[in-house]
């Protein structure tokens, strides 16, 4: 007789994990809340889908044990996965960098060759289920969805995270996980943007420009990276923005201080940056501090930085006192905000805390404290970096549930 094994969330876990069971012979349920499945791939990498990195190492996720991805993403190799790939008719794009797209360039096409390949294999697939309990049973599992019930031998939660809940992001995941005494640690937003302690964000919201940003938390410097910033009404924004607020998240989360120093000019050295500006001084002394600004960082953030030195910025760069001169270098190389929030689950692509991997057998993805009981991808207690991280440990996880409850 086969297996008779419940999936709960279609996500890119639960579809890798249903693909795998059913093709090692399982009679596999893959229940989904949503009217579709993978409605967060299709959104994923601006519908792009950005499918995996082929750098990825536990040195690229957080959590409370980060290492325990390291097993998982070793028995899913990249090789593997574009095999596995292969055998569901999807190509991939492979970056230098290491990020990889589908050929297509479009989410559409991951999701239509999961959800076809799941089918292929035998997956029931139940679209608009909405599991609200899960029980143990005398032998395995009872799953009630939309006030119906069905026992299984065992169950994977791939339920994913908080992130995103206008995709049909919920807790449930977390609550089916207590109701076995599994620990949730404290989730907080991902990949998201920021909120400042400031009067002049919105003013200069809109202004993009390469930059260099700085976190500290409670004054120590804790992270640096270089990419695009975007001033926002609420703050901002920006890849630099966004790979630096996990742990940023994560501080204000455990009620620590945290700022931001934005380097606008990162191309140039301290030195360099000082030989330019009294180059300028000589080459152009009638010209007025705001014409010159505005022709080395973004126009519309010369007031602000003007206001922030108390210059005049109709002063004459000839008028520029030593003092002056060292407070816009100063300004301009480190103009420190405060960091007060996040933009919220509703904006970040993922969520970091989740389901305590103290209590999951890494090679197994089985619960160590219930038999038959798995959990795969973002519901448990793994947080991966912006460029596909995420998504390497969610196959990989649902790789490794699929084929062991198959056994």
């Amino acid at each position: 007789m086969k297996q008779k094994i419940a999936i709960i969330g279609a996500g890119a876990a639960g579809l890798m994990a249903a693909i795998i069971a059913a093709r090692e012979g399982a009679d596999v349920t893959l229940y989904e809340h949503n009217q579709s499945v993978g409605k967060k791939i299709l959104a994923s990498g601006n519908g792009r889908c950005n499918i995996i990195n082929t750098t990825a190492s536990s040195e690229d996720y957080y959590g409370s044990h980060p290492d325990f991805v390291t097993y998982a993403l070793e028995q899913l190799p990249f090789h593997s996965f574009v095999n596995f790939c292969h055998t569901i008719g999807l190509l991939l794009d492979i970056k230098e960098d290491g990020r990889c797209y589908p050929l297509s360039n479009e989410a559409k096409s991951v999701l239509n060759a999961l959800n076809s390949a799941a089918k292929n294999a035998g997956v029931r697939i139940l679209t608009d289920s909405n599991v609200t309990a899960l029980d143990k049973a005398k032998e395995g599992f009872m799953v009630h969805a939309n006030n119906d019930k069905a026992t299984f031998a065992k169950v994977l939660i791939a339920t994913g995270s908080e992130a995103a809940p206008q995709l049909g992001a919920t807790d449930d995941g977390y609550r089916f996980a207590t109701t076995f005494g599994h620990k949730i640690i404290p989730t907080y937003p991902s990949l998201v943007q920021l909120h400042l302690n400031s009067k002049i964000h919105a003013k200069m919201a809109g202004v993009k420009t390469f930059a260099e940003v700085t976190l500290s938390i409670n004054g120590k410097s804790s992270e640096k990276i270089q990419g695009d910033i975007l001033f926002a009404s609420y703050g901002i924004s920006g890849l630099a923005v966004l790979d630096i607020s996990q742990k940023a998240s994560l501080a204000l989360l455990n009620k620590q201080n945290v700022m931001l120093s934005i380097n606008l000019l990162p191309r140039f050295t301290p030195d360099e940056l000082s030989e330019t500006i009294h180059q300028l001084i000589v080459a152009v002394p009638n010209h007025t501090l705001e014409t010159v600004l505005g022709g080395l960082v973004p126009a519309k953030t010369v007031p602000y930085l003007c206001e922030a030195a108390v210059i005049n910025p109709a002063k004459a760069l000839s008028m520029l006192t030593a003092k002056e001169i060292s407070k816009l270098l100063e300004l301009i190389a480190n103009w420190k905000f405060e960091d007060i929030g996040t933009h919220g689950f509703k904006h970040a692509e993922v969520s970091g805390g989740g389901v305590c991997t103290v209590d999951i057998d890494n090679k197994t993805m089985e619960s160590k404290l219930i038999d038959g009981l798995y959990f795969a991808g973002e519901v448990l207690d793994i947080v991966g970096k912006r460029g596909g991280y995420n998504f390497n440990f969610a196959w990989a996880s649902g790789m490794i549930a699929g084929k062991e409850m198959v056994k």
